[in-house]
């Protein structure tokens, strides 16, 4: 039997815990999950991204009433600031999500293709992307790099 241990952290953090930096990334994607435009899900989803050149970029997922071309949060904002900042890494990704009318966070996670685009950037980067996600229960999982979301990650279409 052989085993595989990736080298990712993962954990669950009180909100005090964090730094003040971490803690006003959580509350701006609160903020920009209000704008979601999410008419068929009434699910709505904030994601806030610290650049490496210290530019907080922000974005909330965007549906379409053919789903395919819907966006999610972490997958617009983290394209935006490819295109808009290409030098800079995303050091710190922070995701919320509830449903419209709830006072209360839902338990998500970042989907297969969010996870997918995640690790496209760290490689492009070769610099992992902390990801801070607030929890039902106010609590917040604290994520060293994709590789503990997705440890059989596709990396190269050469390898």
């Amino acid at each position: 039997m052989t085993k595989d241990n990736t080298d990712s952290i993962f954990e669950i953090l009180d909100i005090q815990d964090l730094s003040t930096e971490e803690q006003s990334l959580i509350q701006t994607a609160q903020e920009i999950s209000e704008k979601a435009y999410a008419p068929y899900s009434n699910f709505q989803v904030g994601a806030a991204v610290k650049l490496s050149n210290g530019a907080i970029l922000k974005s909330s997922n965007q549906e379409n009433v053919s789903f395919p071309a819907g966006v999610c949060a972490e997958h617009l904002v983290l394209s935006y600031a490819g295109a808009n900042y290409p030098e800079s890494a995303p050091e710190c990704l922070a995701i919320v999500a509830r449903r419209k009318g709830e006072q209360s966070w839902a338990n998500v996670s970042p989907c297969g293709i969010c996870r997918q685009v995640i690790n496209e950037v760290e490689n492009r980067f070769k610099h992992k992307i902390k990801m801070l996600i607030l929890r039902e229960d106010g609590r917040v999982y604290s994520i060293s790099g994709i590789s503990a979301l997705l440890p059989l990650k596709f990396d190269d279409l050469n390898s």
